[in-house]
């Protein structure tokens, strides 16, 4: 499936200066870099409009989608550095969202409700929420968050026109080994919505616009049945996990999350935990909504994380550190577990010695007032230090609040834990009451990993306990209380008749003119001696296909990289009608269809190009083919487009 970024635009109706761009998209997080190309484009187009400080860029934070677009060098290693490719096309399609948001602009209504969805998550780090207080505890039934929230946009006419919906459930429902972009369960769940209302309309041209927004995120996982080994031969294997390090014998590599369909196919999982969020977000909008009227304001500033110091509710004065991280982030989640023989909960500096003795030849080894400051956590490794060839870590994050009408949305530059994330919504909550801005009537979300990636946010309780996202907070045991102390202090700015801008440190040194990349380019593609590209390798059955089953095509291929084709389709279904005449009725965006390139040979340039359509229970009967669009690169031209036809083929 495609990934798309959705937005959604609120301007107040007495005074339109005073909007807000909220922008959901199917990336893992929102970043820096990306974030600032996109606000100078949107800002020169839309001069006084659209802002640095009105626009939010969220991440749904799944999983499975292409990587290297973060300016920061440590998220980059994993994609081979950074993919100029990657940022530029979410970039492109971001504004053109943007862009197409601001055309459709009307007068409308908003509304807000609310639903329990079960099944959809659990707490991937259980022994670390019970180190938070029991009183607090006992304030919640869950240790994960199960409410999902959702503002409805309706026309004048009383029409949906689209949502906003806010349920915190990590993208990680397509595991690992998945190697095909997707959106994944958030990804999903936009689907299935839009898809019900306009079922005609090729995903991404619907006029309805579904946004699955993510919350606090940071503990939670769709794996909902647990975690266990899987370690054929061994005496543990298809037990659960230890619960306090999420080892199988020891180590971590054999524990794994298990989804709710994991045992029936790869993808099924996701469908279940988008379809969760879909039935969740149709409850609300069938139900009853409370009207969203008033103000419509946004603040934001910059927040220097590495050397924030500040005094805590009780009088103390406490500082945040410059970023690091600590030994259990190398031990991964029970989502995606780690390597060598690091593991989650264990916050000594002896599960794995021979780090101890190397890591400062990765990052600068810590000084012992970093040791002090990042204490109990275990430096792994020294990002904030680590400047080389540029920054592994941001020091300086976006701050930002969102506010319509009583709804205010905190925009978080990181994953907040279950009780981090309730925390933050209470005491902002409190403090916009408090202050004045609004009543008893305050209605206050998270949304995030947003604007900039900086890793994870848990309460300190939990940080002691060092599991994977504590080991991940990277500004130390006070990074909760810090965007606390300083969201409540820009509440004012929020008033109706507010003014002025807050105190704000520097903005971040950009980083992307400095990036490295070992990806490699497109150098040529071949065809096979006798064939060309399109020319079909393995054709469909002339037997009919029947719901259910799996129709496949493999083509001769080129590189995928030679041409995207954003708001476009590598494939297509195709059903004959009448007078002869096909119409499209499936693209690559369609979970049904699957689009796998495969290099054959890097000497001679040759590639195949499987496609998949699985044939959904109500297909209409009819004959039907499958088109394969690609683009090659010769070693010396220019790239050209090129079209590959399967046979007909019947569906009874």
């Amino acid at each position: 499936m495609r990934q798309r970024s959705r937005a959604f635009i609120v301007a107040e109706a007495s005074n339109t200066q005073n909007r807000i761009v909220f922008i959901n998209a199917d990336i893992a997080m929102g970043d820096t870099g990306v974030r600032r190309s996109i606000v100078d484009q949107l800002s020169t187009q839309f001069p006084g409009l659209y802002t640095n400080d009105n626009i939010a860029f969220v991440g749904t934070h799944q999983h499975s989608g292409v990587g290297g677009y973060l300016e920061n060098l440590l998220p980059q290693i994993t994609s081979l550095g950074y993919v100029k490719q990657t940022a530029d096309a979410i970039v492109a399609g971001t504004v053109l969202a943007v862009q197409r948001a601001h055309a459709g602009l009307a007068p409308g209504r908003l509304s807000l409700g609310n639903t329990t969805i079960l099944d959809a998550n659990i707490n991937r780090s259980p022994n670390a929420y019970l180190a938070n207080p029991a009183s607090e505890r006992a304030m919640y039934q869950f240790d994960q968050d199960k409410d999902m929230t959702l503002l409805r946009f309706d026309d004048n006419s009383g029409n949906a026109r689209g949502f906003l919906s806010f349920f915190a459930v990590h993208g990680t429902s397509l595991y690992e080994n998945n190697t095909l972009v997707s959106s994944d369960n958030k990804g999903m769940a936009a689907y299935l919505y839009e898809s019900l209302i306009e079922p005609d309309a090729a995903p991404g041209n619907t006029t309805f616009t579904a946004g699955f927004t993510q919350s606090n995120v940071g503990d939670t996982s769709p794996n909902t049945l647990g975690a266990f080994c899987e370690s054929p031969g061994e005496e543990w294997d298809g037990q659960p996990c230890d619960p306090v390090h999420a080892t199988c014998g020891g180590t971590v590599e054999d524990c794994h999350g298990r989804g709710p369909g994991f045992r029936i196919s790869d993808f099924e999982s996701n469908r279940i935990i988008g379809d969760l969020q879909f039935q969740g977000a149709q409850k609300i909008m069938s139900g009853q909504l409370t009207p969203v009227s008033g103000t419509v304001k946004s603040v934001h500033a910059y927040l220097d994380m590495a050397t924030h110091k500040f005094t805590l509710p009780n009088g103390t004065l406490v500082s945040t550190c410059p970023a690091a991280m600590g030994f259990s982030f190398a031990g991964g989640t029970t989502d995606g577990p780690g390597a060598f023989d690091f593991v989650q909960g264990d916050n000594s500096t002896t599960q794995n010695p021979f780090w101890e003795l190397v890591k400062g030849a990765v990052t600068p080894l810590p000084s012992n007032e970093q040791k002090a400051c990042q204490s109990p956590k275990p430096i792994l490794l020294n990002t904030g230090f680590a400047h080389t060839p540029y920054e592994w870590s941001p020091s300086t994050v976006d701050v930002q609040m969102l506010r319509v009408g009583n709804f205010v949305m905190l925009i978080m530059p990181g994953e907040l834990t279950t009780m981090a994330g309730r925390r933050m919504r209470e005491a902002l909550r409190a403090k916009l009451i408090s202050s004045g801005v609004l009543g008893t009537d305050a209605y206050v979300v998270i949304a995030g990993p947003a604007n900039t990636y900086a890793h994870y946010v848990t309460t300190p309780e939990e940080y002691a306990v060092q599991r994977y996202e504590g080991a991940s907070t990277i500004f130390g045991q006070w990074t909760l209380d810090a965007y606390i102390e300083k969201y409540s202090s820009m509440v004012q700015f929020l008033v109706d008749n507010a003014s002025g801008s807050p105190t704000s440190d520097a903005p971040p040194a950009e980083q992307t003119s400095k990036a490295i990349s070992l990806q490699t380019g497109v150098v040529f593609d071949a065809a096979p001696i006798g064939k060309s590209f399109g020319s079909v390798l393995a054709d469909v059955n002339s037997t009919p296909y029947n719901a259910g089953d799996t129709v496949h095509v493999q083509f001769v291929g080129a590189n995928p990289r030679n041409n995207l084709r954003l708001e476009s389709t590598f494939l297509t279904v195709e059903q004959l009608v009448s007078g002869n005449q096909w119409k499209t009725v499936r693209t690559d965006s369609h979970p049904s269809t699957i689009y796998r390139w495969t290099r054959t040979s890097t000497i001679t340039g040759m590639s195949t190009v499987d496609i998949t359509w699985t044939i959904e229970s109500n297909t209409p009967a009819g004959s039907y083919r499958i088109r394969y669009f690609g683009d090659s690169k010769p070693l010396i031209g220019s790239i050209s487009s090129f079209t590959g036809t399967s046979g007909t083929f019947t569906v009874t």
